[in-house]
């Protein structure tokens, strides 16, 4: 019984906080937004946005998985033939750089979670 209460609460966490990278991946673009898909990263990749600029042009974001020795390099990107200083920004954590849920918090939920199943265990348990 306990075992089971365990997995339930493992299956219930969100991927970040059981080791699994999930970032948001959206193409170069001069959107102001980029809602982009979720993609799964590699154990040596960090989530990240990128934003460039370039004079007299408005800027360009993307974002989604990068080598965590490339994070916070600025390198020149082509987009639309105009050449953009992009700067790579880098985050940890499920879905880390994609918009904040309407709560504000993405952790606040896990941990609301993670204390209701520990509840649920000892009630349980004795």
């Amino acid at each position: 019984m306990v075992l089971g209460w365990l997995l339930l609460l493992m299956m219930a966490l969100p991927p970040g906080t059981t080791g699994v990278k999930d970032c948001v991946f959206c193409e170069l673009t001069d959107s102001a937004t980029c809602p982009g898909i979720p993609m799964r990263c590699g154990d040596d990749e960090d989530c990240f946005t990128g934003h460039g600029v370039a004079p007299d042009i408005g800027p360009i974001i993307n974002k989604g998985c990068v080598q965590s020795t490339l994070c916070g390099r600025e390198e020149p990107v082509s987009y639309k033939g105009v050449t953009y200083s992009l700067i790579t920004t880098c985050c940890t954590g499920h879905l880390c750089n994609g918009a904040l849920d309407p709560s504000g918090s993405r952790m606040a939920g896990a941990t609301t979670s993670l204390a209701l199943g520990v509840l649920l265990l000892l009630r349980h348990v004795l």
